[in-house]
């Protein structure tokens, strides 16, 4: 489900006229409208549940174990759609359940190995783990995947532990279950130009004028409560259609947007993938390097590398200026940016916007130059080492628990979780799998070492286990 796309909210006086809404009601329904941040719980499927079964048929008065396996768990994957530009659609805090695979069935029958659930995300989703210490996954490209849960092993049913010794098994496995993440999923929009600057600078003139963007304009604060995106093809202005490429204009900057004021810290982040900055400053007020010393104060407190980008600063507005006050206003941002390229502009009239158009995309062109030799450092081919006397399951005694009369060893380790967890150990002849497994890895001689006795236990997982000799 979609919330509808408006870019802006307006208020209405008794006599119909619109006034500026409160800042606030702004923030909580842009905040609505344009999703760009959820944390949420994945779980992929269940195994399916290995069968236990015996082969019945006429005139065959012995038939062997025929229980077949359980069908693999569900994925749980992303997928980029180029046609989305919000994560609305995905409910914060909801839980997501991959589909459960079909138990073994008699006849040596294998369950249905169960398809994976698909979740959309717009091109620029990152995947973090649930604290944002780690980066799972940046996805950019069209139809680029990722699958950020893997749905459990189906169980083996009874044929499969057939052997000379062990001729009727009346065990079979559990499905396994699938793995559970809690993740978020951060939205960062992807485009060549960011156009930024303070309330009313004309962000959302110029980006209407340049491209096919169609965004909402009013003469006040906050009229764009969303980034708009549009793509600017050159063609329109003299150049060739390789030059084209995507602006987008960033809403809501003013001074303390970095500490999380207005509806700029909401933004700062879009602007964090923009390869090239167009620094948009009102010529109609009265300190211009003031305003340019704002933004560029507030980019380098939010992260200092949004503020070493590369940044085009244009002097809008000069339509409502005379010859003399475009000349010293355009000498004021060139002392304050003497290594900047600065360009006087009127959005509303097309003024100077060519000259700025054509330098974007040769600076674009540039860049694109400098980040195609850096090269991206390949890992080293590793060789494999096979060591078959270190090939050991690996496990850790993580605790002893020391009781009145008895001992508690928790044994952590992926293996054996693995095994307890697809084992019913309520069946003898699964139990003893367990106590079978435990000696060829060397997890019987250890907590021996450690002084187990007869009534100690060992405790993997939820599961407790009597310490057997």
């Amino acid at each position: 489900m979609y919330l509808p796309s408006f870019s802006r909210l307006v208020a209405v006086d008794l006599q119909g006229s619109e006034i500026m809404p409160d800042p606030d009601l702004l923030i909580c329904y842009s905040a609505l409208m344009f999703c760009d941040e959820v944390k949420i719980k994945v779980i992929a499927g269940k195994g399916g549940d290995g069968c236990v079964s015996f082969r019945r048929e006429k005139f065959v008065p012995k038939g062997g174990p025929d229980g077949g396996d359980g069908g693999k768990g569900g994925n749980i994957i992303f997928k980029v759609n180029s046609n989305l530009n919000t994560l609305s659609h995905i409910t914060s805090g909801k839980t997501y359940k991959g589909n459960d695979g079909v138990a073994g069935k008699g006849k040596n029958m294998h369950g249905k190995n169960a398809e994976s659930t698909t979740l959309e995300v717009p091109s620029g989703t990152v995947v973090f783990n649930e604290d944002k210490s780690e980066m799972l996954a940046d996805l950019n490209k069209e139809n680029e995947e990722f699958t950020v849960v893997k749905g459990g092993k189906g169980g083996l049913g009874n044929a499969r532990f057939v052997s000379s010794t062990h001729q009727a098994p009346r065990f079979a496995e559990n499905g396994e279950p699938g793995e559970i993440k809690e993740i978020i999923l951060e939205l960062k929009l992807v485009a060549d130009v960011g156009i930024i600057g303070l309330p009313s600078a004309g962000k959302s003139t110029l980006i209407s004028v340049i491209s096919n963007a169609k965004p909402k304009i009013a003469a006040y604060h906050f009229t764009t409560l969303i980034p708009n995106l549009g793509v600017v093809d050159m063609r329109k202005f003299g150049g060739s259609a390789n030059d084209s490429f995507i602006a987008a204009d960033i809403p809501g900057l003013i001074e303390g947007a970095s500490k999380g004021k207005g509806l700029g810290h909401q933004f700062l982040k879009h602007i964090s993938r923009t390869k090239l900055l167009v620094h948009l400053i009102d010529g109609t007020l009265e300190d211009t390097k003031q305003n340019y010393k704002t933004i560029n104060k507030e980019l380098k407190e939010f992260d200092k590398t949004l503020a070493k980008k590369d940044q085009i600063v244009v002097l809008n507005k000069i339509d409502m200026l005379d010859e003399k006050e475009t000349k010293e206003k355009l000498k004021a941002l060139k002392k304050i940016a003497p290594k900047a390229q600065i360009f006087a502009i009127s959005a509303i009239t097309g003024e100077g916007l060519k000259p700025l158009l054509f330098a974007l995309t040769k600076k674009l062109m540039e860049i694109k130059k400098t980040e195609s030799k850096i090269k991206k450092p390949t890992k080293p081919q590793e060789i494999a080492v096979l060591q078959p006397h270190l090939d050991k399951e690996q496990f850790e005694i993580e605790k002893v628990i020391k009781k009145k009369d008895y001992k508690i060893f928790r044994i952590k380790g992926k293996r054996i979780e693995q095994l307890i967890k697809m084992t019913d150990t309520n069946n003898i002849e699964g139990l003893e799998r367990v106590y079978h497994f435990m000696e060829k890895a060397g997890i019987q001689r250890a907590v021996e070492k450690l002084g187990a006795t007869f009534g100690d236990q060992i405790k993997i997982l939820e599961t407790k286990i009597p310490y057997r000799k």
